[in-house]
């Protein structure tokens, strides 16, 4: 069973900031999730949010700008969970800057044992095809594309959108692509997974109205990855129904939970 940081330690760090990703590899986190988003210039950050408000400093959308404008931005200082001391005596802090997908699985690389880095491409986009063609090249550059079971970096790409994942099977047939959703539609009630997709990414609530979907899909021969398991009834409800992977803001409740 995969527990995967959501956006790194995202609960108690800043989503989607170096320090979240390095935070989750200290506690032990099989794998790290992230949203990409392309830039006016054609880079990919990790971004969840179309619009810079909530996590920066800035405004407007994210595919307005440059990367150069982006790392003028504080993505950092909005998040309550830092610092703990405030006030004289407190220590410095740097802004966090925006995170691009190479910096991140450069870090990933470096990290010196196995990870997982499951990679979700968000739409609708102004660029479409391009953020998966920019996406796999990527990979290919740094060798990670190719799925094979004794390198420590494995890439699994997510989206909402179908198009996106027939997209990604074309271009980069072997890797492995989840399907995600919170509307269970007839299709993945029955443990299907859309668009060629070899893994189920359902919301918690989709698991919360029909755990049956994960033993159907298993039957099937599916993985499913739930997500953003974060409460300690949640977590135990996605163990007790053996999920693949669960994803959450709380990597280290997670494990602790599992006891590891």
């Amino acid at each position: 069973m995969l527990v995967i940081a959501h956006r790194g330690a995202s609960a108690e760090l800043p989503e989607h900031t170096l320090d979240a990703y390095l935070r989750a590899i200290q506690q032990g986190a099989d794998g790290l999730e992230c949203d990409v988003r392309l830039t006016r210039d054609g880079h990919l950050v990790c971004i969840h949010d179309s619009r810079l408000n909530r996590t920066s400093d800035g405004r407007g959308r994210v595919s307005g700008a440059t990367l150069d404008e982006l790392e003028r931005l504080d993505f950092g200082s909005w998040h309550r969970g830092t610092p703990e001391v405030v006030g004289p005596g407190a220590p410095e802090t740097v802004p966090a800057g925006v995170l691009t997908l190479d910096r991140l699985l450069a870090t990933v690389l470096d990290a010196g044992r196995a990870l997982r880095v499951l990679i979700e491409t968000k739409h609708p986009s102004r660029y479409g095809a391009q953020v998966e063609e920019r996406l796999v090249r990527l990979l290919d550059r740094l060798a990670v594309v190719a799925p094979d079971r004794a390198a420590p970096v494995q890439i699994t790409v997510m989206s909402f959108s179908p198009l996106a994942l027939r997209r990604i099977r074309a271009l980069a047939p072997e890797l492995p692509t989840v399907f995600l959703f919170e509307i269970a539609t007839p299709g993945v009630r029955d443990g299907r997974p859309l668009s060629g997709a070899r893994i189920l990414g359902p919301g918690l609530s989709v698991v919360r109205a029909r755990p049956e979907l994960v033993q159907r899909a298993h039957e099937r021969g599916h993985q499913v990855y739930v997500w953003t398991v974060n409460d300690p009834s949640d977590i135990d409800l996605v163990i007790r129904l053996g999920v693949d992977g669960i994803i959450s803001d709380r990597p280290a409740a997670v494990l602790a939970r599992l006891g590891r």
